[in-house]
């Protein structure tokens, strides 16, 4: 018997929707749960998470770029669900180790036994981020939506 779809988002700026799967920005820069060098896509389970993590990183001083969102659907199975309670809380305002998280997500990348990580998000821990593997074969399972403009209220400027 297999699990259920599972629908996640991808949010990026309209100037990467050409490119927004192909890892290159987690390769170059690494992120939370990866190390520069490793192509991972980044997911969230709503669109309004996704919002959230895109929001953390902008400069306060600079306009919010247009942005595009990406619904994605994951065949159940090929889903391997990450860590959420037994990692170490660090106390300097990010849950985590950057150290444990990303060996956690390269050693996932590296293995390659599933195409999709669940793990919690760094800005609410009982949410999950989804990490994709574009290298991975069963990646073209995944179904990629269309990109859909997302206007963004402008009282969000405040609070990036």
């Amino acid at each position: 018997m297999s699990s259920p779809p599972l629908q996640v988002w991808r949010l990026v700026k309209r100037n990467r929707a050409e490119t927004a799967f192909d890892g290159e920005g987690a390769f170059r820069f690494g992120g939370r749960w990866n190390s520069r060098g490793q192509r991972v896509v980044y997911a969230s389970s709503t669109l309004a998470l996704a919002l959230l993590e895109i929001l953390v990183h902008i400069d306060p001083s600079r306009t919010v770029p247009e942005l595009v969102a990406f619904p994605i659907q994951i065949p159940g199975e090929m889903l391997e669900r990450g860590p959420h309670s037994n990692l170490d809380r660090i106390g300097d305002g990010l849950p985590w180790s950057l150290r444990d998280t990303r060996q956690i997500g390269d050693r996932w990348a590296t293995d390659a036994k599933q195409p999709v990580l669940q793990v919690p998000s760094a800005l609410i821990p009982i949410e999950s981020n989804y990490l994709l593997n574009p290298a991975h074969p069963d990646f073209t399972k995944c179904r990629i939506g269309p990109p859909e403009t997302l206007p963004i209220d402008t009282r969000l400027y405040h609070y990036a």
